[in-house]
């Protein structure tokens, strides 16, 4: 179905359009894009003039996504003495704890000072954790430099953007797409449409190292408004790119003393 103004086919290279990578890297973080800023919603307001007016990005260069294949209330995921091993690894920044909606999966989202440290999260550090549980695991690394200036127009706490409140829910999202530079898809035509996505309080943007995969990282309002965008939603775009996708969403409350033990930015 179609929701919202007739969309751009996303992330392929506009024609003609070959960025200067330093060039905008040194733009990204002197503020709030304006195009769409109409379109926010009281949160993505609020989180906007906190980035704009102050608000210090912090230094991360790789973001780390995992889900371990497991089934179990997040009350008895033992991730005191978890937070406590990662909290000591090298150029760790902050961790969002993630509880698989329905199938009670656990994970993260997380923030590294340098790519480096970041691959060694996901070849040393993680593949012995989900081996002490006897489980299988998911991991993905992202350059977050590449993807800075677009998350900053979504409010990215990531980049320094505070929310009004708490987020109920998160989405991942992933598309089977190669796009690098990541700047040479249309995110400046596609933020301003996500902007009107019911609920919606903040994005990251990701783009997959080595494979330039695309994909985002969400906070939601509600439970319900996260499903209606990951099930409803996000479907009719890949259709439009004739691309495979990958979506989780995940219930925000359970994890919430975890993460803000983790430093989360999203309980800042």
């Amino acid at each position: 179905m179609t929701i919202g103004p007739k969309r751009p086919s996303l992330f392929m290279p506009e024609p003609g359009h070959h960025p200067d990578r330093r060039a905008f890297l040194k733009q990204a973080g002197t503020g709030i894009a304006l195009a769409g800023t109409a379109l926010l919603t009281p949160g993505l307001l609020n989180a906007a003039s906190n980035a704009k007016n102050g608000a210090t990005p912090m230094t991360q260069n790789a973001f780390v996504y995992t889900e371990l294949q497991i089934s179990a209330p997040f009350d008895q995921v033992p991730w005191q003495a978890i937070n406590d091993k990662i909290k000591a690894l090298p150029g760790f920044l902050n961790k969002t704890w993630l509880s698989g909606l329905g199938n009670n999966s656990a994970g993260g989202i997380y923030a590294f000072d340098t790519i480096e440290n970041a691959q060694k999260f996901v070849t040393d550090y993680f593949p012995a954790e989900a081996r002490s549980f006897g489980v299988a695991q998911t991991t993905r690394v992202f350059d977050a430099v590449a993807t800075q200036e677009a998350s900053i127009d979504m409010n990215s706490v990531h980049y320094g953007a505070r929310l009004d409140q708490k987020p109920a829910a998160f989405v991942y999202t992933e598309v089977q797409l190669n796009v690098l530079p990541f700047d040479n898809g249309p995110w400046r035509k596609f933020n301003p449409i996500l902007k009107q996505q019911p609920g919606l309080m903040a994005k990251t943007w990701l783009s997959g190292l080595h494979t330039g995969t695309v994909g985002g990282f969400y906070a939601f309002d509600s439970i319900e408004n996260a499903k209606k965008f990951a099930i409803d939603y996000f479907p009719t775009e890949t259709k439009q790119l004739n691309a495979a996708f990958y979506t989780r969403v995940f219930d925000a409350t359970p994890t919430e003393a975890a993460s803000i033990d983790m430093a989360s930015p999203f309980y800042g």
